[in-house]
């Protein structure tokens, strides 16, 4: 298929691109950037005016459940979530059944993804086979297979010297280690964040300093094997300094967070809404103000989902027993662009940390619209304005804090390799 997207504000970190244009696509490649620009016969002419027209935006944290928890996900539904959110390119944890831990699985995950997806699909492998924390996969192997990095993510690699060696093999193999920053010692039994809410819910708390130590721990590692080292899921403001504080000193850490860290507090928790329960916790208002804070000025790279289904008949039970985790490829979008009208980012500064970081972070060669580059797309409308109704979210699960939430600003046209893929046009 071949395009001309015309009249959108085109946005474009990796060139410094912010500027009225036409873009034209010619056989999935981006042809040509420019004012004016005619369309040549039998191109597909998509009006842009009014609409940002980005790198196709880019989810480094996702749990798509295929192979082996399809009930609660597939690599069809997820993907159809994730092209309807506007992402062309999402990087999926390897807690599947099997684990992503051989290169059988991550060829499956691949495979199933270019022949029936709705987007690119990047496989996480994991650091120990079986994400046991006992012994270390073949990471060669799994970056030979495709995968884009290691990770145990669901679970910290509990063993320090395990985790040292991993860095360093990792580094000599060039593929990112994303930590799980998590001690587990000091979680214990906790399901909601520690403080105020926890103890008049009656919940046990998970203190922030089971985040923080996690943190401080891989992050010297990294800087001792001076290997590189991302930090998942930041959500605590003692994490936010550490990490800033590391980058000061020259440690190769980059680090991500996700749009229910800067938008809710554990106050979310209150009636027991297990729609709200996830791994790390929600936090409270300062870690809130930390966060937001850490994406202004840089210290954190990139917003990811950590799109995380469940069934729900694992969300509809007691507090403490119901399943860690939350969707969010189809709010994502909405969320973060809230952070542009509360000047916190500006719209630029969304774009490199939704594409343009984490296809750098993990080598994807995706996030730009330079000439020749592949067409990965989307047209964003941000003044469209619509409601979060579970019926007509595309993923199979439906375990969202945000059900019922007026949202502005949407995925209008999402276009992989020159391909139309989604469209709320």
């Amino acid at each position: 298929m071949n395009l001309l997207i015309k009249g959108g504000r085109v946005i474009d970190p990796s060139q410094n691109m912010d500027e009225i244009f036409d873009l034209l696509v010619e056989n999935g490649l981006v042809k040509e950037i420019g004012k004016g620009l005619t369309s040549p016969p039998g191109v597909k002419i998509i009006e842009a005016s009014g609409k940002f027209v980005v790198p196709g935006l880019i989810d480094m944290h996702v749990h798509l459940r295929d192979p082996g928890l399809e009930y609660k996900e597939d690599i069809i539904s997820g993907t159809k979530a994730a092209a309807a959110g506007g992402f062309t390119s999402v990087c999926c944890m390897p807690n599947t059944k099997p684990a992503i831990d051989n290169k059988a699985v991550a060829s499956y995950i691949i495979n199933k993804a270019r022949e029936e997806g709705f987007c690119n699909v990047f496989p996480i492998g994991s650091i120990t086979y079986g994400l046991s924390g006992e012994r270390m996969s073949e990471m060669g192997e799994l970056k030979e297979a495709g995968c884009v990095a290691v990770s145990d993510d669901g679970r910290p690699v509990v063993n320090p010297e395990l985790m040292m060696r991993s860095l360093q093999y990792a580094n000599g193999m060039g593929i990112m280690v994303i930590s799980h920053a998590e001690e587990l010692a000091l979680v214990g039994q906790g399901v909601i964040n520690e403080g105020y809410t926890s103890t008049e819910l009656g919940l046990k708390g998970i203190p922030r300093v089971a985040e923080d130590i996690a943190t401080v721990r891989d992050i010297m590692l990294a800087e001792y094997t001076n290997a590189p080292i991302h930090i998942a899921h930041v959500s605590t403001k003692g994490s936010v300094r550490i990490i800033r504080e590391a980058k000061a000193r020259g440690v190769k850490v980059t680090c991500e967070t996700a749009p229910h860290y800067f938008t809710l507090t554990d106050d979310a928790v209150r009636g027991y809404n297990t729609n709200a329960k996830m791994n790390p916790p929600l936090r409270e208002a300062e870690d809130v103000a930390a966060i937001r804070e850490g994406l202004k000025n840089g210290t954190i790279d990139a917003i990811a989902t950590d799109h995380a289904p469940h069934h729900l008949d694992e969300k509809d039970m007691e507090f403490n027993e119901a399943m860690n985790g939350i969707i969010g490829l189809e709010t994502s979008l909405p969320l973060s662009l809230k952070l542009v009208e509360d000047g916190v980012l500006t719209i630029n500064q969304l774009i490199e940390k939704m594409s343009y970081n984490p296809s750098n972070i993990l080598e994807l060669e995706r996030g730009s619209l330079m000439v020749g580059s592949v067409a990965d797309i989307t047209v964003i409308d941000p003044a469209a304005e619509w409601t979060v109704e579970k019926e007509k979210l595309a993923s199979k699960s439906k375990n969202s804090p945000f059900l019922g939430w007026k949202m502005k600003g949407v995925a209008a046209t999402t276009i992989l390799a020159g391909t139309i893929v989604q469209t709320k046009a």
